[in-house]
């Protein structure tokens, strides 16, 4: 680095401190065009008139023709009203319509909307960091993407379709030796970073190695998780990504007509008012909700596959005891204040779903908004308006799913340790991948087991 400049502290005008920065593997001072000229350009960066902000990718805020014809002698805020919801009737009709489609239509909107996150991230990464002149970084960094993808997802396919993939010949070696191959590929993926390094501009590289690694953090893992929870059920996916989506809007309603309070710096457009609306709202959205999608089988059931159908079930099992009506005893001063009006009740039937859904309500509005945050603070490090442009208004799509990521995240490993209950069919996909003779061990064992507890009589097995 040719030098990097330091306010003197105390007044503002004092003088700047020139301090040489010295090679690490050389030990000398970099020379004029050395790898960290880009800290220095994005440390003294100021306002629009930074080449380096300048060239960074931001939002255009371009909207269709028509909405600017309805729209162009509105006031700003207004106008910026108008196109936010027009955009977002949209964006949630097509949601609803890929609902309608199944399963696996959520999940390759899941695999788009990564992809496209992704892409938005590490174009940032690619022209704030100047690294045109770097040799493989999107490559690798789409490599590893594929690599994270093949690791993740395929544990995924394993765990829930285990059974199905050993009835194909050739998906036999995938089963057997994913692992194996995943490390191979991310450790080819190191070999190819470490060849491609250049002199002067190690710190940049890896730099930019740590930045894609976070990034497959946020957006792969992320997505993940959001696919994990449609094969859990499609209740959980839709309830996960329609509270933010309904905290978002009643947030953004509450805060438009009577926000006043700002919330916090990172973004100044948030207020206390939107926040706490938001919330309530969110809150008694998710009863309304629940208590409408627990009467159907097709959302509540997880997507598994079937010995019996030989195939996918996806509207058949027997329900987890959180969708099935319970008994709860209503308070003393309750049950008083129900006898004075003439409704006399001791009990009150619902569904246990209910409360953990309101929990999960409670979590979105008070920390997945903080998503959001974490994205803007993101932003602001770098100086730029928005991810991407593709959605009028909203900006791109990391824009629109920042809260996602934190909120599928948690409600994955709510229901992994709160709801999920055993699981025969998974067991039975391990013991299906036994030999014939580990089988037996197993079936003996059991019998043995049911056997000491005057369950069953296990000679007739032993004869096998």
């Amino acid at each position: 680095m040719s030098e990097i400049r330091q306010r003197t502290s105390g007044e503002g005008d004092g003088a700047d401190k020139q301090i040489p920065h010295f090679s690490p593997s050389t030990g000398e001072p970099d020379s004029e065009d050395s790898d960290n000229d880009d800290l220095h350009d994005f440390a003294t960066a100021k306002g629009d008139k930074s080449p380096l902000v300048q060239a960074a990718p931001t939002g255009t805020d371009v909207t269709p023709e028509i909405l600017d014809s309805v729209t162009k002698n509105m006031s700003q805020r207004w106008r910026s009203y108008t196109i936010r919801f027009v955009l977002s009737i949209c964006m949630i009709t097509s949601f609803f319509v890929l609902l309608y489609l199944g399963p696996i239509a959520l999940v390759l909107l899941v695999m788009g909307i990564q992809l496209k996150c992704f892409s938005e991230i590490i174009n940032i990464g690619y022209v704030v960091y100047r690294s045109q002149n770097l040799p493989w970084f999107r490559t690798l960094s789409w490599y590893f993407l594929v690599t994270a993808n093949y690791y993740i997802n395929g544990e995924m396919i394993i765990d829930q379709f285990g059974v199905l993939l050993q009835k194909t010949d050739f998906l036999i070696y995938f089963l057997t030796y994913h692992k194996f191959i995943s490390i191979s590929l991310y450790v080819a993926g190191i070999v190819a970073f470490v060849c491609s390094l250049k002199k002067k501009y190690y710190l940049r590289q890896f730099t930019l190695f740590g930045y894609t690694h976070v990034t497959l953090l946020v957006v792969a893992v992320g997505a993940n998780f959001l696919t994990r929870l449609i094969f859990e059920g499609i209740f959980w996916f839709f309830l996960c990504t329609s509270m933010i989506i309904c905290n978002d809007i009643w947030a953004y309603l509450f805060g438009f007509f009577f926000g006043k309070t700002p919330l916090i710096k990172l973004s100044p457009k948030k207020t206390w008012e939107g926040y706490i609306g938001g919330g309530i709202a969110t809150l008694i959205y998710s009863v309304i909700v629940t208590s409408i999608m627990v009467q159907y089988d097709y959302l509540v059931c997880p997507i598994e596959y079937s010995l019996e159908k030989d195939g996918l079930s996806l509207d058949e099992c027997i329900r987890n005891p959180v969708f099935v009506l319970a008994d709860y005893v209503l308070p003393k001063s309750v049950q008083t204040l129900l006898n004075i009006v003439g409704m006399p009740m001791t009990t009150i039937q619902m569904y246990p779903i209910t409360f953990h859904s309101m929990f999960l309500a409670a979590f979105s509005s008070l920390i997945g908004p903080f998503g959001g945050f974490f994205a803007s603070g993101f932003k602001r490090a770098f100086r730029i308006k928005d991810f991407g442009d593709v959605f009028p208004g909203h900006g791109g799509f990391m824009d629109r799913f920042d809260c996602q990521v934190i909120m599928g995240a948690f409600m994955y490993t709510y229901v992994a340790t709160f709801i999920r209950i055993p699981n025969p069919q998974k067991l039975l996909t391990t013991i299906f991948a036994m030999q014939p003779e580990e089988q037996l061990t197993v079936l003996h064992a059991l019998c043995d087991n049911l056997q000491s507890k005057g369950l069953i009589d296990c000679n007739s097995v032993y004869t096998l």
